[in-house]
């Protein structure tokens, strides 16, 4: 009778460390090592074709962003957490989607920022794990810096990077956040995917309505419909208006399609649910929120990041194309004179698809 193979104290440690993340509410917690060497060449190849568009950071501090251990000196392992946040309790999408009235919100935007609580949680693990092992070298990031979570993820075996450039669990499909925290740890590594599983699948390329998914897993940041309602700062580009629809805060159509979303489970984390009935909210109401009733309503949200005036920009474009109503039209001239040059241009922008001017009667 052979005697099984010791337990390395690394292991121990790491199987403790996997039931602290459940009981702190993680949905999962996988290990990787600081090394994302294979992913630089294709990271420097998106920035220098400028699919980043605006979003400068992603082209700064390129040498920390692939390089952990540069971002925390010491490091040996990188916990990566996944937190669920599919809201079970919202409107159906596709019916949303399909009602040209109402405001499409991504499913991760009508809740609660989760970029709070996942840090504290992090944080709270960091302790637990203190108390079992003394001081150690960490810090906690969730989309907080020049961090490459959805490579980490996958170095740790959490999934594997889709043909949509999101991150894909096969036991949760990919309505999920992530959040590191980097240790000095020396811990056991998880094995990686294995590559893709996405197979001949397109599902994700031939549904995103502005074709921003310009090859499988290459993404044109400067056509996808959650940058520019969130991250772009001017105005949207007019060939893509018309291509956006009701959506006025991100997308989703790429992972409503996604066969592997069939595994996913509804959050248990109230905070994520929808508020202020935002999962199918009216465009002509949220159209006239003013700054103090948005600020106040999106108090605690990701959405209040992009302020009022883009949310505006954004309501504007898919009052544009809503179908031609009265109301719809109404809403759109109760704007046409706003003090921003931005909200201006992107309703009359939407006025002349109804083919009426401020003045004119429907």
């Amino acid at each position: 009778m052979s005697e099984s193979a010791p337990t390395s104290p690394g292991a121990s440690l790491a199987r403790r460390i996997r039931l602290w993340a459940r009981e702190l509410g993680f949905s999962e917690l996988r290990i990787a090592r600081p090394h994302l060497e294979t992913y630089a060449e294709d990271y420097r190849a998106w920035l220098r074709a400028g699919m980043h568009g605006a979003m400068g950071y992603m082209a700064r501090n390129v040498a920390l962003r692939l390089q952990p251990a540069a971002l925390l000196p010491g490091t040996r392992s990188i916990l990566s957490v996944r937190l669920d946040y599919w809201p079970g309790q919202a409107a159906e999408p596709w019916a949303v989607l399909a009602d040209g009235e109402r405001a499409y919100v991504s499913r991760y935007a009508l809740g609660r920022d989760y970029h709070k609580l996942m840090r504290k949680r992090l944080q709270r693990l960091a302790r637990r794990i203190e108390q079992a092992v003394g001081p150690f070298p960490y810090r906690a990031f969730a989309d907080s810096a020049p961090v490459l979570e959805k490579p980490l993820a996958e170095q740790a075996g959490m999934g594997w990077i889709g043909k949509h450039t999101n991150l894909i669990s096969p036991q949760a499909g990919s309505w999920f956040f992530l959040g590191e925290l980097y240790t000095g740890l020396d811990l056991p590594p998880d094995e990686p995917a294995g590559g893709s599983h996405c197979g001949r699948c397109a599902a994700c390329l031939e549904i995103c309505p502005t074709r921003a998914i310009v090859a499988p897993y290459r993404l044109d940041a400067r056509r996808c419909i959650s940058y520019l309602t969130i991250e772009h700062p001017g105005p949207i580009p007019e060939p893509l208006r018309p291509l956006m629809g009701n959506r006025i805060y991100g997308c989703d159509d790429c992972q409503l399609v996604c066969p592997w979303n069939r595994f996913a489970r509804p959050t248990a984390e109230a905070d994520f649910q929808p508020r202020h009935g935002l999962d199918a909210a009216r465009l002509t109401e949220l159209f006239d929120w003013d700054e103090p009733t948005f600020l106040d309503r999106t108090a605690g949200s990701p959405i209040r990041r992009i302020g009022h005036e883009r949310w505006l920009r954004n309501i504007a474009v898919a009052l544009g194309n809503a179908p031609t109503t009265s109301p719809v039209v109404a809403a759109l001239r109760r704007r046409a004179d706003h003090p921003s040059a931005l909200v201006r241009e992107h309703v009359a922008w939407a006025l002349a698809r109804h083919a009426v001017g401020k003045d004119a009667r429907v």
